[in-house]
């Protein structure tokens, strides 16, 4: 049985400045640590090669929201949802690094990190006028490293800019002048499998970059492009993330009823 090696650092760090994570630039990194490991250092030696490849002047972003709807939320105590891996859990609790006030959060480390974390909760989640949209705005990359553009916050920003026509009622309970409060909204939710479309639009057009870090596969591309590409399709088929009816995705098929409703 073979035993994985080892990858140190600061060849974690080459491998990303390879891949095309710019020096002084902002990153927004979704990542899978069991697909990269092992590497020297854990999951803190993988953000340190991070910020390392970014250099001083680089922005380091990851997800940080919460898994739990019924609990008002605590930037300084409440741990990101399980689903977004041990990486992301374990970056907001670094020192200097900034985390978004709501239930809704991202982390970031770097110069624009109070920027991008700043605005109060977003409905929908994913506005421009929340983390992942300020990267878009701000013109940073997206890092998918050992996942797949199924984990991609951006193409929800590029949802929410074409207007697509589903909202899945949810509730998330937030502080109110000291009060936990419920409050209910609509999100474009779905299973999401049907984003990894995204991979091919981007390779046609030249605008993703992969290779491997650690040991895990990465894609690298900016922001505005995942954005830009999207939007063209969304235009055309606003409903073409949904999986169609005969294929029986209960998320897919939830969406699909919010517009009926």
């Amino acid at each position: 049985m073979s035993t994985r090696r080892e990858i140190g650092q600061t060849e974690l760090a080459d491998q990303l400045r390879a891949l095309g994570v710019e020096a002084g630039g902002i990153l927004l990194v979704h990542t899978s640590f069991r697909a990269v490991r092992p590497v020297e250092g854990g999951p803190a030696g993988l953000i340190a090669a991070l910020r390392d490849a970014l250099g001083p002047e680089g922005t380091l972003v990851m997800p940080s929201w919460t898994e739990d709807d019924e609990t008002p939320f605590d930037p300084a105590a409440t741990r990101a949802s399980a689903d977004l891996g041990i990486v992301a859990d374990t970056f907001w609790r670094m020192p200097g690094v900034q985390r978004s006030r709501h239930e809704f959060a991202f982390a970031a480390a770097g110069p624009r990190a109070a920027e991008i974390v700043r605005d109060p909760l977003p409905l929908p989640p994913h506005r421009p006028e929340s983390p992942a949209g300020r990267v878009h705005e701000l013109d940073g990359q997206v890092l998918l490293l050992g996942v797949q553009h199924s984990e991609d916050t951006t193409l929800h920003v590029a949802e929410v800019i074409a207007g697509v026509p589903y909202r899945t009622p949810k509730s998330i309970t937030t502080l109110r002048d000291g009060v936990a409060t419920r409050i209910d909204y609509g999100e474009n939710d779905h299973c999401c499998l049907r984003f990894a479309l995204a991979d091919e639009w981007l390779r046609t057009r030249g605008l993703q970059r992969e290779g491997t870090v650690g040991h895990a596969p990465a894609r690298l591309a900016r922001s505005r492009d995942i954005v830009a590409v999207a939007l063209d399709h969304l235009r055309h088929d606003p409903l073409i993330f949904l999986h169609d009816t005969a294929e029986g995705c209960e998320e897919c098929d939830e969406a699909r009823a919010s517009i009926r409703s």
